[in-house]
């Protein structure tokens, strides 16, 4: 038996897996991208199913395809979708530029399954696409993917990480360490204090995520090749949107300007600019663990984080931050990634950007990669750290800094003699205060008490 069989399309003929679900076009793609061997992203691909669902539908219910025709599609839609749909789409991410070859894997695809149970031939083009470009498609599809994800994956993602350190912030509120500006000695906070910053900061990106929700989830399709509706029925980009609301669970409509929508991706860009934000939010975090956890003896040791594996392949013993710094290198990524969709989102060439597989690629990895790691930072970081209670009020008694809250009593000039003369001496900062000013022990004892510092204001 052959292992090929040939195909046609309006280039010629050629030959395709005899197994394969796609035809021409998508093996045409095959050959002339062997570039990165990474096919697009299973959350686009899953994406671009549903929009061709939708647009079958939405076909169907408008009369420009035969009912049963659009069922047949929308019946391959499904199946693809119950299956292990990402083995049919292996055109390389780097391809033409408007995702051309992709639009036309999932035609191809879905043609062949409704073929098997429409009586009379499915075309990829004529039947699947009808009413529809890459150039509207790709965008959408994009849009969609992106808006699942996010509703799905991060935004559940970051709310467990906020939650969980908002409750570890209330267990470990009765520690007070030693606060650190320019990662020198500065004035005491409460433990609770810097995890609730933490959780601040996480819960400051799912607002402005949230906030680009409405934007992300208004969609190009119906505007076809350039964004005036050739080849659409006027009605199309409603019943599109609507049918692929209900299919979805999330309320999508059409773009006020599909011009805008095709033509450019400044609604990816200022996503992923969110992205990269949050990024910053979680490399900080895992930094701020990494020094908290840091020693055990030579280092800070203010915490100790969950031992997860071994550390060393040379040193017995010893343990590492492992999960912080994945979170690091998860966030460098991402940072990347919204580097390359920056250059991307300037390719908008008038009337379509030419960068648009790429741009998924990079917006859905930065989605999947910030998912995942604000799960484990939060469980097994953030939820399972041990405070050294020692370590803190060690190193509390003996900060300097603390004179601080003397300044209104005895001056700059004076505290700043007394804190110098307590690091040169190596001494309690209270004895020092002590000798050098008219203050008595059990004032100074009120005035230096690093919890009270903690809660600001003069100390009078």
């Amino acid at each position: 038996m052959r292992n090929f069989r040939i195909e046609a399309d309006s280039m010629g003929q050629l030959e395709v897996p005899a197994h394969a679900l796609y035809a021409a076009q998508t093996q045409r793609a095959i050959i002339n991208f062997p570039v990165s061997g990474t096919p697009m992203p299973k959350a686009f691909i899953k994406a671009l199913i549903l929009v061709k669902y939708a647009a079958a539908k939405a076909n169907g219910k408008l009369a420009l395809l035969p009912e049963k025709m659009a069922d047949a599609i929308c019946q391959a839609a499904d199946d693809l979708l119950a299956s292990n749909f990402h083995q049919h789409f292996p055109v390389d991410v780097f391809q033409t530029g408007s995702g051309t070859s992709s639009n036309m894997n999932a035609n191809e695809v879905l043609a062949t399954l409704a073929n098997k149970v429409y009586p009379t031939k499915v075309d990829a083009n004529d039947h699947v696409n009808f009413g529809q470009s890459s150039n509207d498609t790709i965008p959408t599809s994009i849009h969609v993917s992106a808006a699942i994800e996010l509703n799905e994956k991060l935004l559940p993602a970051l709310t467990h990480l906020r939650d969980v350190t908002r409750r570890k912030a209330i267990q470990v509120d009765k520690y007070v360490k030693t606060g650190r500006t320019h990662l020198m000695d500065a004035m005491p906070v409460r433990m609770s204090q810097s995890l609730n910053a933490w959780a601040e900061q996480i819960n400051l990106n799912i607002s402005r995520l949230t906030a680009i929700q409405p934007q992300l989830q208004t969609l190009a399709q119906g505007g076809t090749a350039v964004g005036t509706g050739i080849n659409a029925d006027p009605n199309f980009a409603e019943f599109f949107a609507k049918a692929l609301s209900q299919k979805s669970g999330i309320e999508f409509a059409p773009a006020q300007n599909f011009f805008t929508h095709i033509g450019s991706q400044d609604i990816a860009v200022a996503l992923s600019g969110q992205l990269k934000a949050t990024a910053v939010s979680i490399m900080k975090i895992a930094n701020d663990l990494r020094w908290m956890n840091s020693g055990p003896l030579a280092g800070l040791g203010e915490i100790e984080l969950e031992a997860l594996q071994p550390g060393s392949s040379i040193m017995p013993g010893k343990v590492n931050p492992v999960i912080p710094e994945s979170a690091c290198m998860a966030a460098a990524q991402v940072i990347g990634n919204d580097t390359t969709i920056t250059i991307a989102g300037q390719s908008g060439n008038f009337e379509l950007n030419v960068m648009l597989p790429v741009i998924a690629k990079n917006l859905l990895e930065s989605i999947e990669l910030l998912a995942n790691i604000s799960q484990l930072l939060g469980d097994k970081a953030i939820k399972t750290f041990v405070v050294k209670d020692d370590k803190l009020t060690e190193v509390l008694a003996r900060n300097p800094i603390l004179v601080t809250a003397l300044n209104p009593i005895i001056g700059y000039a004076k505290a700043a003699e007394i804190a110098k003369l307590a690091y040169k001496q190596g001494r309690p900062i209270i004895e020092v205060a002590q000798e050098n000013t008219n203050l008595s022990i059990e004032e100074l004892e009120r005035l230096l008490d690093p919890t009270a510092l903690t809660q600001g204001g003069v100390q009078n």
